[in-house]
């Protein structure tokens, strides 16, 4: 399902493949990425599994081997459709291919970066138990994980990797510099923002947001983007220290 004709050729493209094509592209086709969509700055189709099983009732699953609860998604049936996938994209043998599972790795905004200059990704949905380990090794594909909690299924997950590559693409976002600044991208969390009013419940925005000393600032939000990093992520804070 394409959701955008353009005459140009988007910058980059991403291919779903999933058991609910009706749910994209959702939250996508709104603000700066529902925007640059309909621009033709990206591209976003769906694979549906259920077109590529192989029986009269569509099934795509089957009770694992080895006994155990619920039910795993079949490698033929997923395999077929990871094939057509492929063929929608521009470069169909350059593109990432991608399952979002939680024993993935972590995404982060470095990988995020990769994957925003790739021609596109294709990203497999799973749902129920998983899907057979046998596809994913025959496919080669890289395993991501948006965090250490579960999800229904794939779909949320691939639509937020989406979306964090979207932003990125050029055109989308409406200042390079605010990209620059965001958290994470010089290994520390962002530092508090402050807008009018200037006093508002009591509280005042820090004295030196008000100077006009582009210098001090900037010291200032280095310190406090620093200091956040080191209380509420140590992970990171030890990684930034390391550099």
């Amino acid at each position: 399902m394409a959701h955008k004709d353009s005459v140009a050729k988007p910058a980059w493209s991403a291919v779903v493949v999933t058991l609910f094509p009706e749910m994209f592209p959702g939250p996508l086709g709104h603000s700066l990425a529902g925007r640059a969509l309909e621009d033709g700055i990206w591209a976003l189709e769906t694979v549906d599994i259920r077109e590529f099983a192989r029986d009269k009732h569509r099934t795509v699953d089957d009770a694992p081997f080895g006994g155990g609860p619920g039910m795993v998604m079949r490698p033929d049936v997923v395999d077929a459709a990871l094939a057509a996938a492929q063929e929608r994209m521009p470069r169909n043998d350059a593109a990432p291919l991608i399952y979002l599972t939680p024993r993935g790795a972590p995404l982060n905004q470095a990988r995020v970066k990769q994957l925003a200059d790739e021609p596109g990704i294709v990203l497999l949905c799973g749902r129920y138990e998983g899907v057979d380990q046998r596809v994913l090794e025959a496919r080669n594909m890289e395993e991501i994980s948006l965090g250490d909690y579960l999800l229904s299924g794939g779909e949320p997950a691939a639509m937020a990797l989406i979306d964090a590559c979207v932003r990125l693409l050029p055109d989308v976002m409406g200042s390079a510099e605010s990209l620059d600044e965001e958290s994470f991208e010089d290994g520390l969390i962002e530092y508090p923002q402050f807008t009018r009013p200037q006093t508002w419940q009591g509280q005042t925005v820090p004295e030196i947001l008000t100077s006009g000393h582009h210098e001090k600032i900037k010291a200032w939000r280095r310190a406090q983007a620093e200091a956040i990093t080191k209380e509420r992520r140590p992970d990171l804070w030890a990684r930034y220290k390391d550099v």
